[in-house]
C-alpha cells in the first residue's frame, strides 16, 4: 500500500520475478496496511481515518471490498487483524485506540492515549493490547468484548517508541525508540524485570 492511494499485490512469476496481480485505487492515501493468510482478509488503514476491508481471491488476482470502518478522526498509524476473536484494532493520528468487531463491522469501544499512538500488538491468551506512544510511554490494557480496563503503564525510554513486539511464548514485550534504546519487558515473569539493550547509534526502526 502506498500514499500514492495504490493497494498492489505482487506475485512471483516463473522466471523469478515480481509483477503485480491487482492494482487498486483507494479514495485516500494508504498509510498502514495488514493481512490474514488463513482469511486473506486484507484491512487497509487510510490517510482520512477509514479502515477498508477486503478479501484476496484465492489466485491472488481479485480483491473484494467487504467492509468499511470510520475507525478515526485521522491517519491510520497501524492496523492488527486479530482472527482469534474476530476484532479488528487500530490506532491512528487522533490518539485514539479503537477496536471493532468484524462479523457486525460495529466499534465495540476505543481509548485515548496520552500521547500519538504509534506501536499496537496484541495477547490473544490474556487478550491484552499493547500501545507504544511518542512520549515514550506503553499502555497494556485488557479487552473485553464491549469495554477496556487499563492493567498498567510502563516507562522507560527518553524518546518516542518507534517500535513494538510481542513474544507470546516467553511472554516479553521488545520496545524500541528513537532515545537508540531497546527495552525487553518481562510480562510473563510479573516481577517488573525490564533489560535496557544498547548497542544503536540512531532510531531503532
Amino acid at each position: 500500500v502506498s500514499e500514492d492511494r495504490s493497494v498492489r499485490v505482487w506475485m512471483k512469476r516463473d522466471n523469478g520475478q515480481y509483477w503485480p496481480s491487482i492494482y487498486h485505487t483507494m479514495s485516500s492515501p494508504c498509510s498502514c496496511m495488514c493481512v490474514n493468510p488463513e482469511t486473506r482478509r486484507l484491512s487497509v488503514g487510510l490517510d482520512n481515518g477509514t479502515v477498508s476491508e477486503f478479501i484476496l481471491s484465492e489466485d491472488y488476482n481479485k480483491m473484494t471490498a467487504v467492509k468499511s470502518y470510520q475507525a478515526h478522526q485521522s491517519r491510520v498509524m497501524m492496523v492488527l487483524f486479530v482472527l482469534e476473536m474476530e476484532w479488528l484494532l487500530s490506532i491512528g493520528q487522533d490518539k485514539y485506540f479503537t477496536w471493532h468487531c468484524s462479523e457486525s463491522g460495529q466499534r465495540l469501544g476505543n481509548y485515548r492515549i496520552s500521547a500519538g499512538a504509534c506501536g499496537l500488538q496484541f495477547d490473544v491468551e490474556t487478550r491484552n493490547v499493547f500501545i507504544g506512544d511518542h512520549s515514550g510511554q506503553v499502555t497494556i490494557l485488557k479487552l473485553e468484548q464491549e469495554n477496556s480496563s487499563l492493567i498498567t503503564t510502563f516507562r522507560g525510554h527518553t524518546g518516542g517508541i518507534s517500535a513494538l513486539c510481542w513474544d507470546p511464548v516467553q511472554r516479553v514485550l521488545f520496545s524500541g525508540s528513537s532515545d537508540h534504546s531497546i527495552i525487553m519487558w518481562d510480562i510473563g515473569g510479573r516481577k517488573g524485570t525490564a533489560i535496557e539493550l544498547q548497542g544503536h547509534s540512531d532510531k531503532v526502526q
